[in-house]
């Protein structure tokens, strides 16, 4: 559960690597965010689209930053830099290659972003077995 709202609490840290379960968490936690805005929207409109469209606008702009910083580090986690986020603007082909980045299992052990966030390829494991 603590995984699901890491993110913001590094609401702008670019720095360093997310696991899988650390970014789609945070993808749950946007959905269920954007329903209770659109449902709260709907209530306080009566029913108009503009109240939900304004309350799920500003929600929107509230979880842009951690989305984007989630992103770059779950990119780091699999060794790439976090410039490859900008290919979600090439419609279709780019979201179908951002949404199989994050299926990819992370780098094991340390990368140039970073150590490992689950702990594998740490240099005492490897001393046990010498």
């Amino acid at each position: 559960m603590e995984l699901m709202f890491q993110p913001l609490k590094k609401y702008a840290d670019f720095q360093g690597r997310a696991r899988r379960s650390e970014y789609w968490l945070f993808v749950l936690f946007q959905i269920i965010v954007y329903i209770i805005a659109a449902v709260l929207g709907a209530i306080a409109g009566g029913g108009d689209s503009g109240a939900v469209d304004l309350l799920v606008g500003v929600v929107s702009l509230g979880l842009l930053l951690p989305s984007l910083a989630v992103s770059v580090r779950r990119l780091h986690d699999i060794d790439r830099t976090g410039w490859w986020v900008l290919i979600g603007l090439i419609p279709l082909i780019g979201g179908i290659v951002l949404f199989i980045f994050s299926l990819l299992d992370g780098t094991a052990g340390r990368n140039r972003f970073g150590p490992d966030p689950k702990g594998r390829g740490d240099s005492n494991t490897a001393e046990v077995f010498e």
